[in-house]
């Protein structure tokens, strides 16, 4: 057993050396096959990095909302919803939309610790001389920061008091105070938003993501306030939910379901008209998003894998006319058409690999740089990328080089001895 173990190595080996003898021998030829190949792993790398990347910073916003917060909506589908306004392809619209007596109702539930209302717009912000045409502006319950995370830096968050008469009272992010007064600061300062003087109570800091915006200028007011100057979409307000440590994810979900269907005058054969959608399917629900990126993957680096293999035929046919007279003195020592067929195979499979190690070296690098400009987004080169890259790139090799190594072994060796 070890012997043909040690034989099969010795013949792997030799396959290797005379494929790199080719590659510098036809270096043209070649490098157009490693290049095919090398650009589609280099796709397959990339892509999945991103892919990769943008799991992490979702469940990276997902884990700091806490692993027991959920949500109530008017509407989630689960996914990419299409629609051309019609009331068939608009299902939200048999749901009516959520109010703050709803959100009253689930945080008087025994299951529950705390809500927290949430709805939003864009909208003109300036001081001064510095105008901001389209600011992110959150109206929210004054238990949103426990909710959303990320922590005040400077002044206070809205007070009971202050959300209960809608006070003009603004908790703004870092990139909003650098934007307004840089080196200045904040507290204190009335701003303008939609025309309307707030006083900035508050700076509120959370580290960024590709998610959250944190990135980006924004600010928060009291849900009262917001609803009297705001300009906005209505009928989209969703409501956080954090259950009490004793209550377990599930059974909050469930006294939150029941309580919204009493209130709501639903009968038992009668499906929910909200949605309760926990942390766990809003990611479970984005990874699926994100895998039909895979086919994508597919379709675009199957396309460079078959110009590498289209290559691999031409530099390998070549050979096989080349090292025609090689042949017939191995078949006349007795070579079978099986080890003849095994080298030409494995010559074929080290110009793939060639090209998928260039490729994912590529990838790699573009994955380095992606994640060292965008911070926000983790690009990581997975290892299922790269074991479907250096399999898809020897299956390449193995079949498209089966043709030129099955003609090679095949050739008569009397015919092969006399070929000039």
């Amino acid at each position: 057993m070890s012997n043909r173990f040690l034989m099969s190595l010795s013949r792997i080996g030799e396959g290797v050396t005379i494929a790199l003898d080719s590659l510098r021998g036809n270096k043209v030829r070649a490098g157009l096959t490693i290049l095919g190949v090398a650009i589609g792993v280099m796709v397959v790398i990339v892509i999945g990095s991103a892919i990769t990347g943008i799991n992490k910073s979702a469940s990276a916003v997902i884990e700091n909302l806490g692993p027991k917060t959920f949500f109530v909506m008017r509407y989630w589908s689960g996914g990419l919803n299409i629609s051309d306004g019609s009331d068939e392809l608009s299902p939200w619209r048999r749901n009516p939309s959520l109010t703050s007596q709803d959100a009253e109702l689930i945080r008087s539930l025994p299951a529950i610790s705390d809500v927290n209302i949430g709805e939003y717009s864009n909208g003109p912000v300036s001081y001064q001389g510095t105008n901001l045409s389209s600011v992110n502006v959150a109206g929210f319950s004054p238990s949103w920061i426990r909710v959303n995370g990320g922590e005040l830096k400077q002044g206070r968050n809205f007070t009971e008091m202050e959300y209960a008469s809608g006070a003009l009272v603004a908790v703004i992010n870092d990139k909003l105070a650098e934007s307004l007064f840089p080196h200045l600061d904040p507290i204190g300062r009335t701003i303008k938003i939609w025309g309307m003087p707030f006083q900035v109570i508050g700076l509120h800091v959370e580290a960024a993501s590709l998610f959250n915006n944190a990135s980006q200028p924004r600010l928060a007011m009291p849900h009262t306030t917001f609803e009297k100057v705001a300009d906005y979409w209505k009928g989209w307000m969703d409501i956080a939910v954090i259950p009490t440590e004793a209550a377990t994810m599930p059974e909050a979900e469930d006294e939150v379901t029941t309580a919204m269907r009493i209130d709501r005058g639903l009968k038992p054969n009668q499906e929910n008209n909200f949605s309760v959608v926990g942390s766990d399917k809003f990611l479970e629900s984005f990874q699926s998003f994100t895998a039909g990126f895979f086919y994508v993957m597919l379709a675009l680096s199957s396309v460079g894998l078959m110009v590498g293999g289209v290559g691999v035929i031409a530099i390998m046919m070549i050979s096989v006319t080349e090292r025609t007279r090689e042949i017939g003195v191995r078949k006349a020592l007795g070579a079978t058409r099986r080890e003849i067929m095994f080298q030409f195979l494995v010559e074929a499979a080290t110009l793939t690999l060639i090209g998928c190690v260039v490729g994912m070296t590529l990838g790699a690098t573009i994955a380095w740089t992606i994640r060292t400009l965008v911070p926000t987004l983790p690009a990581q080169v997975p290892m299922s990328s790269v074991v479907s890259s250096v399999v898809a790139s020897i299956l390449t090799g193995v079949l498209f080089g089966l043709y030129p190594a099955n003609k090679a072994s095949k050739l008569d060796p009397v015919e092969a001895l006399r070929y000039e």
